[in-house]
């Protein structure tokens, strides 16, 4: 664990400030959802200590869900904020430097939905600058010769729908979404209100940056493995560092929402084929292709019956079963011997790319869903740069 610094309250008082401020301003689904916003915008403030990057991902099923709200909270409490609506993708390369901005997108449909023509730059950055050490090569003409560009920023993207999953595998997720009748958010007031958030992302400025060489060795204990500890690592350190009940409330935090993350995700075509196929085996040990396939293609929330004008047929079905060493064979059912697939095959697939499968099958509880707290709330918007935008009252932003 982070040594903690000299006045071993004063992280903890900082977070907690945050944390009353962003619920005063915001609806958030749950309080671990909010203690893990809180986290990831004071870990902006230490972005040279971090050998990962994490992302923000703010989302909701529509409009109105309050994630421009939050992401103008965001703006305001984070470390040197770059919001890149209507950036030239070489803009927003050259402000990437070793002490990077914090990258902050609203409408990122506008870099990853139907209309994201032109930006491919764009893309790639906000894919690679997740890790350090993973440059942009761009070839300059009139030096003739190849230029490095760096990538890493911590970044918030909010949009409606999800994000790749490029991007949500390397993020914190918050899932907005709209009010009801008796959550209330107060009138912001630029002038009133705006001083404040400044000056407390000031101090957790401070506060951080007074302690960069223990925040860039620590080696906190973590919950969670592989990619999911390198996004949630900087906010651990963060809540080590602070000491309080944060360093519990932060490994709570990371472990519920990653466990919801991956009980949400509807995954990629291979991996919803693995455990759809693993409803059709049942308990038998083998499955004929046409038994398998008449299973699959019945179930009419399932995507397989877009795959064509009779829906998945078995050349697609090999195909996409083929990525993970799976193969079709000969197998005995019922004293009869047809095409089809052996469910010893499948073991294998099933341990590493459906675990929550695995453990359902095993008959172990899942984590029960945390409801909502009620909170004050006053409004918070405007711009670090001084400019005003629309004072907004009791509905939160969309």
């Amino acid at each position: 664990m982070t040594p903690q610094p000299a006045d071993a309250h004063q992280g903890a008082a900082l977070l907690d400030e945050l944390h009353d401020a962003l619920t005063r301003f915001v609806i958030l689904p749950n309080p671990h959802t909010t203690d893990a916003v809180v986290l990831w915008i004071a870990a902006t403030h230490a972005q040279p200590a971090w050998a990962h990057a994490p992302r923000m991902v703010i989302r909701g099923p529509q409009k109105r869900c309050g994630k421009s709200r939050l992401l103008d909270v965001v703006e305001a409490t984070c470390r040197e904020p770059f919001i890149s609506v209507n950036a030239s993708s070489a803009a927003v390369y050259r402000s990437i430097s070793e002490d990077p901005p914090t990258m902050l997108v609203d409408e990122a449909d506008t870099i990853f939905g139907p209309k994201a023509d032109g930006n491919e730059d764009l893309r790639g950055l906000l894919n690679a600058g997740h890790q350090r050490n993973r440059p942009a090569k761009r070839y300059d003409a009139a030096a003739n010769r190849v230029e490095s560009i760096p990538t890493f920023a911590m970044a918030a993207l909010a949009g409606i729908g999800a994000m790749p999953d490029t991007i949500e595998d390397r993020a914190v997720i918050v899932r907005m979404r709209r009010r009801t009748t008796d959550e209330k958010v107060a009138p912001y007031r630029y002038r009133r209100d705006r001083p404040g958030l400044l000056h407390l992302a000031q101090q957790l400025t401070n506060w951080l940056r007074a302690d960069m060489p223990a925040l860039e060795a620590a080696e906190p204990a973590m919950p969670l493995e592989d990619r999911a500890a390198d996004t949630w690592e900087p906010l651990i350190i963060v809540a080590d560092h602070a000491g309080g009940g944060w360093p519990e409330r932060a490994r709570a935090a990371a472990t519920l929402l990653v466990a919801e993350a991956e009980d949400n995700d509807q995954g990629t075509t291979g991996t919803r084929l693995l455990a759809d196929c693993r409803t059709a085996f049942g308990d038998q040990t083998a499955i004929s292709t046409a038994d398998l396939l008449r299973h699959l293609n019945a179930d009419p929330e399932a995507p397989w019956r877009d795959f064509g004008i009779g829906g998945l047929n078995a050349a697609k079905l090999g195909k996409l079963l083929a990525e993970f060493e799976i193969k079709s064979a000969n197998v005995r059912l019922a004293g009869t011997q047809a095409k089809g697939y052996r469910r010893a095959d499948f073991e294998d697939a099933w341990i590493r790319y459906c675990p929550n499968h695995e453990q359902q099958a095993e008959g172990l509880p899942s984590q029960p869903s945390q409801a909502s707290q009620p909170r004050s709330a006053t409004g918070f918007l405007g711009r670090r740069d001084g400019t005003s935008r629309t004072t907004q009252t009791t509905d939160q932003a969309a």
